[in-house]
């Protein structure tokens, strides 16, 4: 029979040696970690949504402003107003801009959207714009969140189902629960590189529908711009699904200021500038093209002056609203042909009370939005706009304008 085993000193210097280097190891794990370089207040209560306003005001003050660089857009999730900035995303009290929660990480922020009382807060790591949190725009809880390679800018937008994250090389689009549909462009998995069906392309833009993905891309091999109108939801995420990709051809589609406009389940619009004369061929007018679902061409309706490069689409009820950098151009849901214009607009429109807010010189017009008149003028004393564009948004009886990196709120 052996005999037993005895601890011996060194035995005990050992273990108390292996188990300070554990708890060595986990405060440097816990110092690097994400929950470390975060810090999330949540709202004391879910914040409730306001009920819509059923008249407009007849006069307006500031109620109150703070910085917003993070948002493209003046954004609102169920019934607070949102803003971001240096990694600090914060939902706030519309009437008084209280702050209500707030979520920061020790990261910068390379965007900000919303969408069905959730917000997407996009950070920026060593992988790009790689980092994405889901919060509940009621409470500021943080729901989930991803990771994967993105480009060190990125561009956001929502289109009522998907989220879509575009950068000069790659584009992704989530779900509302941030599972990834599609990935395009540019793959740093070799083992996924053989799946995208071109290579080496620069996206200028892109725009999605519930049903259809549209990028505006050129590539290596191609004369012009090229539109691919994908699936953006594929049964495989990492191989893409076309319904047609078409090298543009005419006036203007070798511009890298061509860009998609809006895209719905069976039109997109692309914005084609003008040409200056030529030797041998005359100036051409920038013009909106309009494809199918496939992206072959349907018509195309000629604009009296090019669009800045600061223009904008919003979509309102089955309207969509182009602001062109100096006037207001509204596109049949449809067909995308234009209806109406309205002149002097300083940026993007919103709805109230069954009408349209467009910001204007010193006031917000009032325009009916089946035709566009103007039916009433709300003054606006902007002391310190600079002459960005400016974005609204309504919430309750609060009207937000996004004048470049500041949100002010108008009751």
């Amino acid at each position: 029979m052996l005999a037993p085993e005895r601890r011996t000193r060194a035995d005990v210097v050992s273990a108390a040696a292996i188990a300070v280097l554990v708890v060595i190891a986990a405060v440097v794990v816990w110092a690097r970690s994400d929950a470390n370089s975060t810090e999330s207040v949540t709202a004391a209560a879910p914040v409730p949504t306001p009920v819509a306003a059923d008249q407009l005001p007849t006069a307006l003050r500031e109620l109150w402003h703070a910085p917003d660089p993070a948002a493209a857009r003046a954004l609102t999730a169920a019934g607070v107003v949102l803003t971001g900035a240096e990694g600090t995303v914060i939902g706030h009290d519309p009437r008084t801009g209280n702050e209500l929660w707030r979520y920061r990480r020790d990261l910068p922020l390379c965007g900000l959207e919303s969408q069905a009382a959730t917000v997407v807060a996009v950070y920026l790591d060593q992988r790009g714009c790689s980092q994405a949190t889901l919060l509940a725009g009621d409470s500021g809880a943080r729901r989930t969140a991803r990771t994967s390679y993105m480009d060190p800018s990125v561009r956001l937008s929502v289109d009522g189902t998907y989220m879509l994250a575009q950068g000069p090389k790659r584009l992704e689009m989530w779900r509302s629960d941030l599972v990834r549909t599609i990935e395009y462009g540019f793959v740093d998995a070799p083992v996924n590189v053989k799946t995208q069906p071109r290579k080496g392309c620069a996206l200028l833009s892109s725009g999605s529908s519930p049903s259809r993905l549209a990028v505006l891309e050129r590539c290596p091999e191609d004369t012009a711009d090229r539109l691919t109108v994908l699936n953006p939801a594929p049964k495989d995420n990492t191989v893409p699904e076309e319904y047609g990709s078409h090298v543009l051809s005419g006036p203007g589609t070798d511009s890298t200021n061509a860009r998609v406009l809006a895209v719905s389940d069976n039109r997109i619009v692309v914005y084609l500038p003008g040409t200056p004369a030529a030797a041998g061929a005359e100036a051409t007018s920038p013009r909106l093209a309009v494809f199918d679902a496939t992206g072959n061409p349907i018509v195309v309706h000629q604009l009296s002056a090019p669009l800045s490069d600061k223009s904008t689409t919003t979509r309102i009820g089955s309207a969509y609203l182009v602001f062109t950098g100096n006037s207001l151009i509204a596109l049949n849901g449809s067909t995308f042909d234009p209806l109406w214009t309205a002149a002097s607009a300083l940026g993007s429109p919103a709805a109230m009370a069954g009408k349209l807010l467009m910001p204007t010189p010193g006031a917000l017009a009032v325009l009916d939005p089946a035709s566009g008149g103007e039916v009433a003028r709300i003054p606006v004393n902007r002391t310190d706009y600079t002459g960005a564009p400016i974005s609204l948004a309504v919430l309750g009886t609060t009207i937000l304008e996004q004048r470049g990196t500041e949100l002010y709120a108008l009751g």
